[in-house]
Formats: structure tokens, sequence, C-alpha cells
């Protein structure tokens, strides 16, 4: 059988594939690895900080790292990865990642672990890009959202499960060990995707340059934007989140997994049950979880004292994390035939978000406001993200008004 990619859209025929369901799973195998490696490296910055001498602030450069790796690596390699069939790409990016993250448990400094970290961090955002395009092709243009949630489940399951494990292995045998269960899981993805993915030859039109004509859009821009800074909000306090833990919350180091645990439940339930709504008003949902992540970030410092109510807080703080699947839907959207250097990029926008979240919530602990105070800085991001998803939906408008008056 033959397979092609079409661009996702309204009136594009699904690709005929004989288990949808088995080849959205072996994507999501691959969004479990990234997930651990990404959350888990969150949870365990205290085990970081104490085995590589350093202070909480500093080791956190090592998540930030990773999140430059994504900025820099989703452009570069799906501009590269262009003409490379879809199956063959997603094998290759994902051996970059689990060779990379086996190096990371290596690092014999904290200085090479930021060099492995970047490096790991590079085909991330391009996984995810080309797993959402193929995907969203599965399905009619009516359920895109919700095939992309389905592939998303991976990442968000993986801090159920994944990022819980990793921490204990780290606090069990030591946080390089956490790290070897990771390229384990690298090689089990690349296991699902050789059997499962179907066999989806690259556009015969793409080029690098097609792919780097979606920078020529301003939706897209504005929509990286709503990204970028709406969604530090969420990783600001994420970052910080153990440490609130062990310093107001007062619990255990061993408990700690355990809320990292809800974050991911809030998380998938999030992308279980937003997508559904999105597929039917795609902006207005994004606003709205905007607003949601505004209000939920804002009540940390008010939750952070008492363990059941900090739990519940990060449950529903995990749900605004469905915000990344409406936004890649909305990138589809806009950016015409540029259709993986904008999926890939969406990917830059949130590890954006990766680096800003964790750099503003240490400055304002750094400058004593206090370890629960990245949720006022959280809340703020979250405000200036729904600013500029008010911009777009004007400029959309404006635009929708101007197509209208020409016809």
């Amino acid at each position: 059988m033959t397979f092609s990619l079409p661009v996702p859209g309204a009136g594009t025929p699904p690709v005929r594939a004989p288990h949808v369901g088995l080849v959205i799973l072996a994507l999501a195998v691959g969004g479990f690895a990234i997930g651990t490696t990404e959350f888990a490296s969150m949870s365990m910055l205290p085990l970081f900080a104490q085995g590589l001498g350093i202070d909480a602030p500093t080791a956190g450069h090592a998540i930030s790292a990773y999140a430059l790796g994504v900025v820099v690596g989703a452009p570069i390699m799906t501009v590269l990865g262009a003409r490379v069939p879809r199956r063959r790409l997603l094998l290759m990016l994902m051996a970059m990642f689990t060779v990379f993250n086996g190096l990371t448990g290596l690092s014999p400094s904290y200085h090479w672990m930021l060099v492995f970290r970047f490096l790991a961090g590079l085909p991330h955002g391009a996984y995810f890009g080309v797993a959402a395009l193929v995907a969203s092709s599965l399905v009619p243009a009516n359920r895109r959202t919700r095939a992309i949630g389905q592939m998303f489940l991976g990442l968000t399951i993986a801090t159920v499960v994944g990022v819980p494990l990793a921490s204990w292995l780290g606090q069990a045998v030591g946080w390089r060990w956490a790290f070897a269960l990771v390229a384990l899981l690298g090689i089990a993805t690349m296991s699902a995707v050789a059997a499962f993915a179907p066999e989806v030859p690259a556009d015969e039109d793409a080029s690098p340059l097609r792919e780097l004509g979606a920078l020529k859009r301003p939706q897209v821009w504005l929509t990286l934007g709503i990204g970028a800074i709406g969604f530090g909000g969420l990783f600001a306090v994420y970052t910080y989140l153990a440490d609130i833990l062990l310093s107001v919350t007062h619990m255990s180091l061993g408990a700690v997994p355990w809320v990292i645990g809800v974050f991911g439940i809030g998380l998938t339930a999030g992308n279980m049950i937003v997508p559904a709504f999105a597929d039917r008003a795609l902006m207005r949902t994004a606003g709205v979880l905007l607003v949601w992540s505004m209000a939920m970030l804002a009540a940390v410092p008010f939750t952070a004292g008492n363990v059941w109510t900090l739990g519940l807080n990060v449950f529903l703080i995990g749900i605004g994390g469905a915000l990344a699947t409406v936004l890649q839907t909305r990138l589809m959207d806009v950016a015409g035939d540029a259709q993986g250097l904008a999926a890939a990029l969406n990917h830059s926008a949130f590890n954006t978000a990766n680096a800003l979240g964790p750099f503003l919530g240490g400055l304002a602990i750094a400058h004593g406001y206090g370890w629960t105070s990245p949720g006022w800085v959280g809340s703020a991001l979250a405000l200036c993200g729904l600013g500029i998803w008010a911009v777009s939906v004007s400029a959309g408008s404006r635009e929708r008004g101007m197509a209208t008056e020409s016809c």
C-alpha cells in the first residue's frame, strides 16, 4: 500500500492506514520517551544540584539548555529533513535523542551535562512536528485536534508514569540511571515506529525554501508568541515544584514524585477532554485555557502550605497544558503549505517558554520573593499570552473581513 502525506485541513481526505490506532500508539511511545526526559529533569533538579555541587538556580540551567536545543533544533532539523520520508525521519530523530540522553547520564561534569542536554533537545521539536502531521493526516479534518491529542498522550502519561519512575530511580540509585532509562525508552520508540508507522513518502514538492515560507505569515508568529509567552507560566511553577514541596509544604523528598504525578494526571485529563472542544472552536478554547492558567498559577502562593490544596492546584494547572495541542492545530491552519516547519516550531515556542519560565521564576526566587513567587510570575506570563491571543483573533477577523469584501 502506498501512503502520502497531504496537508491537513478542511476538505483533505485522510490517509488510508490499516491500523490507525497502532500508528498513533507508536508515535505516542516517542512522546512518552521525550516527556520522561523533559519533565523528569525538572523533578530531579535538587538531585542535580547536590550531585554536581551547584545550587538549584544554577542546576536549572540544564533545563534551559535542553529547551534551547529544542528551540534551535526544531527549525533546523525540519528544514534539513523536508524531503526525507516521514518514517525514516522519525527514526533518525529518535536515534539522535537516544544517544544524547544516554551520554547525559555519563556526563563527567556540569558543563558536559549542559552540552549533552542541548544536543538531546535538538530532535525534540522536529519529532513532535512530524508525528503531529502524520497523526492528523490519518483522520478527517474535524478530528485533527483529537488525533494530535492522542499522540500527545504519550507525553502526558510520561508525567504520570515515566517521570515518577525516573525520579524514584534517580533517588534510589542516582540521577544518571534515570537517563539510562530514557535511552531505553528511545530504543523502544524506534522499534515501535519501525513496526507500525506507515511508509509515508516526503511531499514531492517539499523543499527547505517552501518550509521557510511559514516564517512570512504573521499569524504563524502570533500563534508561536502565544505558546512562547503564555505557556511559560506552567514551566515557571513546574520547574521549582520540587523545591516548593520541600521548602514550603515540608514534604519528604520521597513523596515529591507523587505530586509530580498529579500534575501529569492533570495534563492527561486536559489532553483527553479539551481537544473535543477545540475541534469545534479552536481559538476560543485557546483563550479559555490562557485565562484558566492565569487563575490557577496565581493560586499557587495560597495553596502551597498544604499538600492537599497544592495537589489540587497542581492538577488544575496541568489541565491548562492542553494549550500545546490546541496551538499545534492552529499552526496547521495558518501555515499554508509550510506544514512541517510550522508544526515543529510549536515545540520551539513551548521550549522558549520552558527556558523563559524557569529563568524568570528563578530571578524572583533569587531576589528574595520566596519559593512560591513563580506562581505570580506564571500568572503574569499567561496574561501576556492572552494579550497576544487577542491580537491574533483581532487580526484574523480583519483578514476575513477583507477577504469577504474582495469577493
